[in-house]
């Protein structure tokens, strides 16, 4: 950056401080004003490619929205929400966005938070920015949003972000508090051994008791999803104060919580958030970007979101309530990519006392308001209801259009999360292709995020070693030419039913080869039909709780092939030139007390023997290494063929080529290295 322009950030920066900037119109905006506290420059001194040099502008967005416009009808409690004297209710948002300082960066990319930490840059650019604040060269990892001229938005969305260490500095929003409004709420939870325990979600808050340290709650325990209930004496246990203020609630118990037990607790909460606005936070944000000058930068052409996981999922909840479309029946954004969101949009982002942190896996949660019908981007019929519909009925604007989307699961979430729904009828009767503005990827044998762990537990076997994120760089592109330029991304490419690459639990089973130290699970998520009451399904407030359990939708999984590996969807480069065998699914270890259910995050990887003797003394099915590549050579001759082909399919980029290569080379090397008596997981990858 020249002198001038650092005396004119540093000018701006320290008026900005103290100053807010009013939009024009700003009565009929759901955006009011932003402040920019903070502009400084990113990485100083770093050119990333052709885009140039980066900056940071720090600021707060303040809201107003309108609480009888239509498309703010969907937000739970809003009516409710306090309002100033023009009825309007208010709530602000802090934000961060990164943009090359030269220029008109064509795409604005919003990152939806997961819990608080961003997301976007640990995943696309292999590298999580330090305490949630972008600053530095080695925040920005590879670079590759950047060298591709990407703006980059991130802001507050969710409440219940547990306290972080100090300097963390999470997006975390604070929403509208509807006061006095009570409701029951129950909070699951599992232990390892403690007598005082969280029942908040992963990393969450809790809506805390009404009645401090309520009488009447209830505390129960169970062994399995399915089991009945015990209620523990009341006099045996009692809530007590967090461990630091505004931390989630705790429970003492009298002899200590045991592991292999769900616990639940019951209890009426008081002032409800209204979480919903947080999505509307998103939109009217970006709708703003979209149509305003930010400074000395014009508008993108172009706006995208992204999420992963939770972050995903919201982002399915948006189009599932409208919440796309802005207070001027327009898109907030023409593009969304929805990274590992299993089976979609979750109902616990916008109904009342939710927490967003909470999601229900095979194990957990099952009475969570998650996933519902529909869940097909196409129209589909439920069998059980006869009510047809998709997950895009309310997303389009007043002009008739649709985003284009983009949505990736690995084998995991089909496994955890439900993730065959997206493709096929309620009843698995049969698959549903996605909608013409909507392409499905399935990563076979990938797990929910990009392994590094060393240890086995707390599961039964080392965890999955693929690199799906590279391919999500190339969609992440491809998106940006679809929304920008009309050019069609890859083909769909997902397992299905009608060509016996989707399967049953039960037919998966019995076509995995026995490889010796695992064995399959007896079931995956069924996702749990939920009956909360009337209220719910249109104005998202239980009246059932826990609620009813009525018949769960049928899910399927990827069919395995000879080596264990998942068929169909995206053959990854660890699938066509493989090292062993890769499942989306990981067992808990028994001294969980939860052994045989599978963890919700974590696949598996067994390799393959070294050599025929190893193989047949193990007694392993599975051809070794040395009956597959006859040296060293033909391995990289095959990862590199693999590599290319995924090329070809435009599911790679050239850039990432040599990178997969390389890291394919190092765990082939360091298997023949390995010790087959070491049942160690450090092999699997290099030394930090």
């Amino acid at each position: 950056m020249n002198n001038s322009r650092h005396a004119a950030v540093a000018a701006f920066s320290a008026a900005a401080a103290v100053g807010a900037f009013a939009l024009p119109g700003a009565a009929h905006a759901a955006v009011e004003r932003i402040e920019i506290t903070e502009r400084v420059p990113f990485a100083p001194g770093v050119k990333f490619g052709e885009a140039g040099e980066y900056e940071k502008l720090r600021g707060v967005a303040h809201f107003a929205l309108n609480p009888k416009a239509t498309p703010n009808l969907p937000i739970v409690d809003l009516k409710r929400a306090p309002r100033d004297k023009r009825g309007m209710v208010r709530f602000s948002s802090e934000f961060v966005l990164l943009r090359p300082v030269h220029g008109r960066s064509s795409t604005l990319v919003y990152d939806v938070n997961n819990r608080g930490g961003i997301a976007m840059l640990g995943q696309i650019n292999g590298k999580s920015p330090k305490n949630n604040d972008p600053t530095t060269a080695e925040d920005a990892g590879d670079g590759f949003m950047m060298r591709h001229g990407f703006s980059m938005l991130f802001s507050a969305w969710t409440w219940d972000v547990a306290p972080q260490p100090a300097g963390a500095r999470p997006l975390v929003f604070r929403p509208p508090v509807v006061k006095g409004v009570r409701g029951m709420v129950a909070n699951e939870f599992i232990v390892n051994g403690a007598e005082v325990a969280t029942y908040a979600g992963m990393r969450g808050l809790t809506y805390e008791p009404a009645t401090p340290d309520d009488p009447q709650a209830v505390l129960t325990e169970r062994t399995s999803q399915g089991g009945e209930r015990k209620a523990l004496p009341r006099a045996r246990w009692q809530f007590v104060a967090p461990e630091q203020a505004g931390g989630p609630g705790r429970i003492k118990l009298e002899g200590g919580f045991l592991p292999g037990i769900i616990y639940e607790v019951r209890y009426e909460a008081k002032d409800p958030r209204v979480t919903g606005a947080g999505l509307a936070g998103i939109r009217d944000l970006l709708a703003y970007f979209r149509d305003n000058p930010v400074e000395d930068a014009m508008p993108p052409k172009n706006v995208l979101v992204f999420g992963i996981s939770q972050s995903a999922r919201l982002i399915g909840r948006m189009l599932h309530d409208g919440l796309n479309v802005d207070e001027q029946g327009r898109l907030a954004f023409d593009g969304a990519f929805l990274q590992v969101p299993g089976a979609g949009g979750s109902a616990g982002f916008n109904s009342r006392f939710v927490q967003p942190t909470r999601h229900p896996s095979m194990l957990e949660e099952h009475d969570y308001p998650a996933d519902a019908f529909p869940f097909t981007s196409a129209p589909s019929r439920d069998p059980l209801t006869g009510r047809v519909a998709s997950t895009l009925d309310k997303a389009k604007d007043k002009r008739g259009r649709l985003p284009k989307i983009v949505i990736a699961n690995t084998s995991t979430e089909f496994w955890n999360r439900g993730a065959s729904l997206l493709t096929t009828a309620p009843d698995a009767a049969g698959d549903v292709a996605p909608a013409a503005n909507v392409r499905v990827y399935g990563f076979m044998g990938a797990q929910h995020y990009v392994g590094r762990s060393r240890n086995r537990a707390p599961f039964a076997a080392c965890v999955s070693t693929t690199n799906h994120y590279l391919p999500m760089r190339a969609l992440m592109l491809a998106l940006d030419a679809w929304t920008s330029k009309g050019t069609p991304p890859p083909a769909s490419a997902y397992p299905r039913l009608e060509d016996g690459t989707l399967v049953t639990v039960e037919a998966y089973r019995k076509a995995f080869p026995a490889v010796p130290g695992i064995a399959p699970p007896e079931q995956n998520l069924r996702e749990p039909r939920l009956d909360y009451g009337p209220r719910f399904p249109l104005q998202g407030i239980a009246d059932i709780v826990p609620p009813l359990q009525k018949t769960p939708y049928e899910t399927r999984v990827p069919a395995p092939d000879a080596d264990g590996n998942d068929r169909g969807g995206v053959r990854l480069v660890e699938m066509q030139a493989p090292l062993g065998t890769h499942t989306g699914w990981n067992l808990r270890a028994p001294e969980t007390g939860f052994g045989g259910f599978t963890s919700r995050f974590d696949g598996s990887f067994v390799p393959f023997a070294r050599t025929e003797a190893e193989r047949k003394a193990a007694g392993d099915p599975r051809p070794s290494l040395e009956s597959r590549y006859a040296s060293r050579d033909a391995f990289i001759a095959a990862t590199r063929a693999a590599a290319e082909r995924l090329l070809a399919a435009r599911l790679l980029l050239q850039e990432d080529l040599e990178r997969i290569v390389a890291e394919r080379t190092g765990l082939y090397d360091r298997i023949l290295a390995r010790d087959p008596a070491d049942r160690g997981c450090g092999y699997l990858f290099a030394a930090p």
